[in-house]
């Protein structure tokens, strides 16, 4: 039986950042992949693929808010246009994974994984022997329990569409829902109507509602549709079109349903209980060190019952993948550290944060300040049309940092500057100097005005 020091379970973001990390220090490393197409969500189904979606449908928001305001006709767009242009990226990236691994002396090994014990791998048709287990599976689209589920496609799929049909109904309230509802808004017929229909009394849950308030206003603007508290009974389909049943009020008739309501733990197929791993719904138990209840087995980015970003399963890499280099030289071991994890959701305007919200010092009965305006007018927002943008800084009573949120269209660039004056544990008064030169006039340095009603 073939036996490596570490074998990696899944060839995502995460998967690879570990491998790679492991097989540089010399260990002796394997990743497998049940996929026929390597790579992970992020790079073939996810962020990357979705960004080249992002880009085009900005491009069309920015122009209808300058509509009139220098810009006297909207530009033309074609969905499958932008398909094919993602496509050609994401059709290279598997060969390209492969390639990569075997480059750096990573056996790869293409089968579904199972543990038959803690120490013993079945991947295909092979059993293999390892030291350590490091399981980056990711996650995989929810199933929802509700009668003509089969009509509904999913997030993968709507990536895929070569044509957009002009009536969506997007189920659930989270990251996808919104930011594919805003590129059905902007990259389809002139005549879109999309909705979104969030079974919870509020949507995108993370976020900071205040924030999340303004850009529900400014996706409703932009003829996008958002309904909480629906309890969807059924979906039948009638020809070409489908209707959501609900359970009161009057049914919705649309021509695509997509089940965009999140994403669980790819774990059930490896058997985890056969090796003793402690699992729930939300995904496997880990420590800081990124250890599964079984020491010597690891679980990192979406299968991991932490959180679900690309950056944070690729730093939760590092760790896991240092924690083995800890145990192998008798040393302490890394811990992951999540009191600062920026997001970013990439509607338009996009919604943006990083640390907590003010819910959640609310409820902790945390003391904090607060500078907080919506629906900006500042010239920044006003030179692009846009009337929703909005901010909210809160820190403590010294000035240090606790949470920052941003609506606008540069919300990645302020979350980042916020990000890192939070890691360097720098007071909104030194945060404020350092930008007074910033370029101006510029998205950063507005932040002078949005720091001022916290400093004495």
């Amino acid at each position: 039986m073939e036996q490596f020091d570490v074998i990696v379970i899944g060839t995502g973001t995460a998967g690879q950042t570990a491998a790679y990390d492991l097989a540089a220090e010399g260990y002796r490393v394997a990743i497998a992949e049940n996929s026929p197409t390597p790579g992970g969500v992020c790079a073939l189904r996810g962020c990357q693929a979705k960004k080249w979606f992002y880009e085009t449908m900005e491009v069309v928001a920015r122009s209808r808010h300058l509509l009139g305001k220098g810009i006297t006709k909207l530009p033309g767009f074609n969905w499958d246009q932008v398909q094919k242009q993602k496509t050609r990226f994401t059709s290279k990236v598997p060969e390209n994974t492969i390639a990569g691994l075997k480059g750096s002396g990573i056996t790869y090994l293409q089968g579904q994984a199972k543990f038959l014990d803690t120490t013993t791998l079945r991947i295909g048709e092979n059993d293999y022997k390892t030291r350590y287990v490091i399981v980056a599976t990711g996650a995989v689209p929810a199933q929802l329990p509700i009668d003509g589920a089969q009509h509904l496609i999913t997030s993968d799929d709507f990536l895929n569409l070569t044509a957009l049909p002009p009536r969506i109904a997007f189920i659930g309230g989270g990251f996808i829902s919104f930011e594919f509802a805003h590129f059905a808004a902007r990259l389809g017929s002139r005549n879109q109507n999309i909705h979104i229909l969030e079974a919870g009394d509020r949507t995108l849950g993370p976020f900071d509602q205040d924030m999340v308030t303004q850009l529900v206003r400014a996706s409703e603007a932009d003829g996008i549709q958002v309904r909480t508290g629906v309890s969807i009974t059924s979906v039948t389909k009638n020809s070409d079109e489908y209707t959501v049943h609900f359970k009161s009020g009057p049914p919705l008739v649309v021509d695509l349903v997509v089940n965009s309501a999140g994403r669980t733990p790819d774990i059930e197929p490896l058997s985890p209980d056969t090796a003793g791993i402690k699992s729930s719904r939300r995904g496997i138990d880990v420590n800081p060190a990124m250890q599964t209840s079984i020491p010597h087995i690891f679980a990192i980015g979406d299968c991991a019952d932490t959180v679900m970003l690309a950056r944070v399963a690729d730093m939760e890499a590092h760790v896991a993948a240092r924690s083995i280099m800890a145990l192998e030289n008798g040393t302490d071991l890394p811990v992951m550290d999540y009191t600062v994890v920026p997001a970013v959701l990439f509607t338009y305007p996009q919604l943006g944060m990083v640390g907590k919200t003010e819910e959640m010092l609310q409820k902790e009965n945390t003391p904090y300040r607060k500078s907080h305006e919506t629906e900006l007018n500042w010239p920044t927002y006003r030179r692009i049309g846009m009337t929703h943008a909005a901010y909210k800084i809160l820190t403590d009573d010294k000035g240090g940092i606790l949470g920052a949120h941003f609506l606008g269209d540069n919300t990645t660039g302020l979350v980042n500057i916020f990000k890192q004056a939070m890691i360097d544990k720098t007071p909104v008064s030194r945060l404020k100097n350092d930008h007074i030169m910033a370029p101006y006039p510029s998205r950063e340095s507005d932040i002078l005005y949005m720091l001022d009603p916290l400093i004495d």
